[in-house]
């Protein structure tokens, strides 16, 4: 059981000043004033005063970090989930790129298998982000050609958020994709436009399919044209889909962050960072998938010169968002809580503070700097 108390309250959409949270059992039971919430006698207290209570982080693309790649080591996962509070991620989708389909399939087990004995907890991981192999050519990023094919009922017959899988991304306009998008999608699995060369009309075809997503907008995609709106311009203008950005201003131009912030606002714009195995390491050498990438201080770029993943954190991305839309903090937190929940239809468990709901919380500075983070009601990471 326990108490925080002294704090102020982001729902997110909502805001409490010297709020209290009660959690047991894994749970929020209680949620208000501190004045008005009695402390249980054998409840762990956190005095909280000067600090902001937000719901935890939910990541949706991540390759990897902390020197660990998940399609090189799938093992990695709960090696790397240990890590992750200290940005404020309470849960995420480890995200397998392109490679031979053993390589998800191991990481469905890993997962299936439970966090080791042992092992430090950490954010929880809701399943598998799929990013590949049935991708476009044209648009493979840093992704390794030589495994792209084509997608398959047969290939994916036994994908589902059940069997460790919850989103999959993959190029609506190839041959065979959109059967595939709609056996998917009847599953609930949340299938994502990405590393595409689709027209407008072919990204419709795609949503109307089955498709509610959109992977890191404007990157491995054709740019939006006056005359050539293409997937850019259907993520953007259609209701359906939720869009992921990274907001790190390397992959996407401030400027650009603003516009994306007007067009969609909390409710359908989703951060993320598409972070890989630099994520906490010094600058050098580092993997994705079977490719070295080269990372600075700021990027990661494959030896060609083109971006390869991020360093991007997810709190860092929430400090950018804000100082770069000038939005309100209740509305830059609802694109990595509550949003990111009804992407994955996980909105009635996860996502907010509120009695019933997953006790995954996250304590800021006024700054937004990470002070504390809670995953199922353990306080699992204290900054120093």
């Amino acid at each position: 059981m326990l108490f925080i108390t002294n704090t102020t309250i982001y729902s997110p959409t909502e805001r409490i000043e010297r709020g209290a949270v009660l959690t047991d059992g894994g749970r929020i039971v209680a949620v208000g004033p501190a004045e008005r919430l009695a402390c249980p006698p054998d409840a762990q207290v956190i005095d909280a005063e000067g600090l902001l209570l937000t719901p935890g982080f939910i990541e949706l693309q991540f390759n990897g970090g902390f020197g660990h790649d998940f399609t090189d080591d799938p093992t990695s996962i709960w090696t790397v989930a240990a890590q992750l509070p200290q940005h404020g991620v309470t849960a995420f989708l480890p995200t397998i790129i392109t490679a031979p389909l053993e390589k998800s399939a191991a990481g469905r087990r890993v997962l299936a298998e439970g966090r080791p004995t042992g092992q430090q907890h950490g954010a929880t991981p809701l399943g598998l982000h799929i990013e590949g192999p049935f991708l476009n050519p044209e648009k493979k990023g840093a992704h390794n050609p030589n495994y792209l094919r084509l997608a398959s009922l047969e290939a994916v017959q036994d994908w589902s958020p059940e069997n460790g899988v919850r989103l999959v991304t993959l190029a609506p306009e190839l041959p065979g994709a959109l059967p595939v998008i709609e056996a998917l999608s009847s599953r609930g699995v949340l299938v994502s436009s990405g590393h595409s060369a689709a027209t407008y009309d072919q990204a419709l075809a795609g949503f109307d399919a089955g498709i509610r997503y959109g992977t890191h907008l404007f990157n491995a995609m054709p740019t939006l044209l006056a005359r050539d709106p293409g997937l850019v311009g259907a993520l953007l203008t259609d209701d359906r889909p939720f869009v992921g950005l990274i907001a790190d201003g390397i992959h996407t131009h401030p400027a650009m962050i603003k516009l994306v912030w007007q067009a969609l606002g909390p409710r359908r714009l989703n951060l993320v960072t598409d972070a890989m195995s630099a994520l906490g390491m010094p600058p050098g050498k580092h993997l994705l998938g079977d490719y070295e990438v080269f990372v600075d201080d700021t990027s990661c770029r494959l030896a060609t010169g083109s971006l390869a993943g991020s360093i991007l954190s997810m709190d860092q991305a929430l400090r950018n968002l804000v100082a770069i839309t000038g939005c309100a903090l209740e509305e830059a937190l609802q694109t990595m809580t509550t949003t990111a929940a009804r992407a994955l239809g996980l909105e009635q468990t996860r996502g907010q503070i509120a009695p019933g709901f997953v006790a995954d919380l996250v304590l800021l500075s006024p700054d937004l700097h990470v002070r504390g983070t809670v995953v199922d009601g353990e306080l699992v990471y204290t900054a120093e």
